[in-house]
């Protein structure tokens, strides 16, 4: 990336909130200026580091040259927040009506929708009241790619290995079992759970990316089958939709309802888990000298530690 001069702050912020509202017009009120002002700071952003950095759609699309210059941008703006919070003694400056009021320091944060469901917001609730959290919901296998892109500066990961910037710290497993209800195994695994039932058994997945449960047949047939699916996208309403009886599906522990018996007996599922079950969390962040993010992670790293394996 060639930079012609210095980036300018003002352009550096318009492209983070450009990317946070979704639109121009979004990140204009954000800023408390107009459109036609945060598309030249746009404009001369993408002509001082030589890259196009936004596709202008609805939402805009942040550019492979975008994520880079977008996470200088929250670095900046984050260690700026942290420092006018030092200066002044608050979040915010003084509620005169003269001038905008400063919010609280803004966390963008990525985690899976299991913990998000279980232990991490309890986590984050003492802190609600000093930060304002922007919580994206995504697999655990992509929260990383949000990191590495700059959309979050922290994320609940399964990758161990920390990105270019980062700091990796193993959080526990969640460990995963299938599960069903009662009815349901006695409709379609009257006999267990053979390969033969399974094949003709429904099965209820999160959405495209979520392979946990077909893994685990995999696991236990030796090849692929192809049951019928229930696509379920949101954590609780999954563990509904299996206690219903649509599917059967794999719920963690911290999920899993007196209502729903397992598909095999706990000691197997316990030997599957050490193959396909078992989901080594990490909390990984951005490298930077910030309280804010630093009392985020001591009370993520505390809440995992009581809640998971």
């Amino acid at each position: 990336m060639a930079l012609d001069d210095d980036l300018d702050l003002g352009q550096l912020a318009a492209l983070d909130a450009v990317v946070t509202e979704g639109t121009f017009d979004g990140a204009a009120r954000r800023l408390h200026v107009t459109p036609s002002a945060i598309s030249q700071r746009i404009r001369a952003l993408e002509v001082a580091t030589g890259r196009v950095l936004l596709v202008r759609s609805k939402p805009v699309h942040l550019t492979e040259s975008g994520e880079p210059v977008l996470r200088l941008a929250r670095q900046i703006g984050l260690l700026t927040a942290e420092a006018r919070r030092e200066l002044t003694g608050s979040v915010g400056g003084p509620d005169d009506g003269t001038e905008p009021v400063e919010g609280p320091v803004r966390l963008p944060i990525a985690v899976n929708a299991d913990s998000m469901a279980t232990w991490f917001l309890p986590a984050l609730a003492p802190l609600a009241g000093e930060f304002s959290f922007e919580l994206h919901r995504v697999d655990q296998e992509r929260t990383g790619d949000l990191l590495r892109g700059g959309r979050v500066m922290a994320a609940v990961t399964t990758r161990s290995t920390a990105l270019p910037g980062c700091s990796s710290t193993r959080l526990g497993t969640m460990r995963y079992r299938p599960v069903a209800s009662r009815a349901f195994v006695r409709r379609w695994l009257p006999d267990g759970a053979t390969t033969a039932a399974l094949r003709r058994a429904p099965v209820v997945v999160y959405d495209n990316d979520d392979d946990l449960q077909h893994a685990w047949l995999r696991t236990r047939a030796g090849r692929d089958l192809h049951p019928p699916v229930h696509h379920v996208p949101s954590a609780d309403d999954f563990a509904t939709a299996v206690r219903l009886g649509f599917g059967w599906g794999m719920l963690p522990d911290q999920l899993r309802r007196a209502a729903l018996v397992p598909l095999v007996p706990d000691d197997e599922a316990d030997a599957d888990a050490g193959r396909v079950g078992d989901v080594v969390l990490h909390w990984q962040q951005w490298r930077l000298r910030s309280a804010a993010l630093d009392r985020v992670s001591a009370a993520v790293v505390a809440a995992a530690a009581a809640a998971l394996d």
